[in-house]
C-alpha cells in the first residue's frame, strides 16, 4: 500500500482542449502529469502489478460546487503516466470523498493491491 498526497487536478475543462476535430491535453494538464511523476518518484514506489485499489480523498482549493467524479479520470491518467501501474483498468476498487476545502486544495490517494480475498471464486457466492 501506498499513500500519496498530490497537488489538486485542474478541473476537467482546463485539462483538456479541442482543437482541429481532436482532443489533446493542455499546458496545464500537462504541467499537473509531471508533478505527480515527480512526486511518484520520490516517494520510490515500484509499479503495482495485478488489480489496484484506489481511495481517494479530494480537498478542494475553494466552496465552489465541484463533480467528484470530475477529479478523478485527471488523477487517474497521471498515475498511470507516473508508472504507479501500468493502465487504469487496473482499478478495479475505487473510493472518492469530497472533503472540506483546504488552501490550495490537494489529493490524498492511498493505492494498494487486491487480493484473492476481495475477489472469492465464483462458486463460493451464494445464490439469490
Amino acid at each position: 500500500m501506498i499513500i500519496l498526497e498530490l497537488p489538486y487536478p485542474p478541473s476537467i475543462n482546463h485539462y483538456w482542449r479541442m482543437g482541429n476535430h481532436h482532443m489533446y491535453l493542455s499546458d496545464e494538464g500537462k504541467r499537473y502529469k509531471q508533478i505527480v511523476f515527480g512526486i511518484v518518484r520520490i516517494a520510490r514506489v515500484a509499479p503495482f502489478i495485478g488489480d489496484v485499489s484506489l481511495i481517494m480523498d479530494a480537498y478542494p482549493p475553494d466552496r465552489r460546487r465541484r463533480d467528484l467524479d470530475n477529479i478523478q479520470k485527471a488523477v487517474w491518467d497521471a498515475l498511470t503516466d507516473a508508472g504507479l501501474y501500468e493502465d487504469d483498468s487496473q482499478v478495479k476498487h475505487m473510493e472518492a470523498w469530497m472533503r472540506e476545502p483546504l488552501e490550495h486544495g490537494k489529493i490524498i490517494v492511498t493505492v494498494s493491491g487486491i487480493h484473492d480475498r476481495f475477489n472469492p471464486p465464483a462458486n463460493s457466492l451464494v445464490p439469490c
